[in-house]
């Protein structure tokens, strides 16, 4: 009965396993859906687009704001 013990956790662990890896298996595959298209945006994917082009320009500014400082002469600020 001790030895038996042992094993539980390994069991517990084992059979859920092979029963998830048998349902993926027998479960047929799922038809991909088709890419989304510019035409096909919706308003969340318009917004994305907006703050993208936003930190774009951020990330600019900042690159810009960067090499000037870089670019002055010593001892002049």
């Amino acid at each position: 009965m001790e030895k038996l013990l042992y094993l539980l956790p390994a069991l517990g662990c084992m059979l859920p396993c092979a029963a998830m890896m048998w349902f993926m298996m027998c479960k047929p595959a799922q038809p991909a859906q088709p890419p989304v298209t510019p035409a096909q945006t919706g308003p969340q994917d318009q917004e994305i687009a907006a703050l993208r082009a936003e930190v774009d320009q951020l990330r600019a500014a900042q690159r810009d704001a960067a090499g000037a400082q870089h670019a002055r002469p010593p001892g002049s600020q």
